[in-house]
């Protein structure tokens, strides 16, 4: 197993600089009110992708072997969109996996940066199925959305600028999926500020790292259509790195409903002018529900990306219903509460 350290974070700060950005630290005066603590929006919606993975993509790739020539990756968009960005820069192959649970619109947004896209089955395991193929038989480089030292190393950057700009933070709100963010954050982190709180959220179907830190081992789940859909697809049986992170160093983990991930992003709107897809939104969501237990601020919550359908967002702002395959919402007209 390779390190992964405050030492190898900040490497890969170095490492990426000229790829990746500092991404906006911004008060929200509404969320501050509504929890009585300060709160901080960390932007990572300003990327050049539009979402954080580009911070592990790139330090990933700018890591690899120089006789690599191309890479390959499962992903439920994001990070594919990260790794076709890199690859583009750096003069190599991407052909990206997915599912077809995946958006359409993050399928063209990875089309458009050169990558071959192929969707694969129903799941992410079905799509690792088809990049395991390609490693095999084309010796193409698998570039894991999570569980890659490199890749949690370069998520973890965003600590480095968070603790930098407020050293007075007491707690990070961080989405929660394979856990390549949590986990890097949260190394960096606790390794700056041991006594900092890390609470990492996701959406309350199909919640694999949640699922796995209770039971000790990888959980499988069922993936089902969410619109925290960037949080979905498993943690793989033979996870290396992400699960003994985010099982030593997250402070709790919790669970959002789909109806207040709706809200979430409706609020983020409506109240600070922001576009955020809705694995963004869990942390605010958590917030506005009365989720967290004894918060202390200030807070910084991540919010990771903004790479949703457009149409879609459109119906959640005007309060319309949404199915999303076998995922029904209720739309709300939103009010300030």
């Amino acid at each position: 197993m390779e390190e992964i350290s405050l030492q190898t974070i900040r490497m890969a700060q170095k490492t990426i600089g000229n790829i990746a950005i500092n991404t906006p630290l911004i008060p929200s005066p509404f969320f501050s009110q509504l929890g009585g603590v300060e709160v901080l929006l960390k932007l990572e919606t300003m990327q050049p992708i539009g979402a954080f993975k580009l911070r592990g993509a790139a330090n990933a790739i700018l890591n690899l072997p120089r006789d690599v020539t191309g890479v390959t990756c499962c992903s439920t968009g994001n990070h594919g969109r990260g790794v076709a960005f890199a690859a583009r820069a750096s003069g190599i192959k991407a052909v990206i996996c997915m599912s077809k649970l995946v958006p359409q619109t993050k399928v063209d947004g990875i089309r458009a940066l050169g990558a071959e896209v192929r969707i694969i089955g129903q799941n992410q395991d079905d799509a690792q199925d088809e990049v395991d193929r390609l490693v095999r038989d084309q010796g193409l480089h698998d570039l894991s959305p999570f569980d890659d030292p490199h890749v949690i190393s370069g998520q973890g950057t965003i600590a480095l600028e968070l603790l930098k700009t407020r050293p007075d933070l007491e707690t990070l709100l961080v989405p929660l999926s394979g856990g390549g963010l949590a986990g890097g954050i949260a190394v960096a982190a606790k390794s700056i500020k041991p006594s900092i709180r890390i609470i990492g959220i996701t959406m309350d179907q199909g919640a694999a790292m949640h699922a796995s830190i209770r039971a000790g081992h990888p959980a499988s789940v069922t993936e089902v259509g969410s619109l925290a859909d960037s949080l979905g697809g498993g943690i793989m049986d033979n996870n290396t790195y992400t699960l003994d992170l985010c099982t030593r160093l997250l402070d709790d983990t919790l669970l959002v409903s789909e109806e207040q991930i709706y809200h979430a992003m409706q609020t983020l709107f409506y109240e600070e002018r922001l576009v955020a897809e809705g694995a963004s939104c869990v942390g605010l969501a958590a917030l506005q529900s009365g989720k967290i237990d004894h918060l202390r601020g200030p807070v910084a919550v991540i919010v990771t990306g903004r790479n949703v359908d457009t149409t879609m967002f459109a119906n959640i702002i005007n309060g319309q219903n949404l199915t999303l395959g076998d995922t029904h919402i209720a739309g709300r007209t939103y009010k300030r509460r």
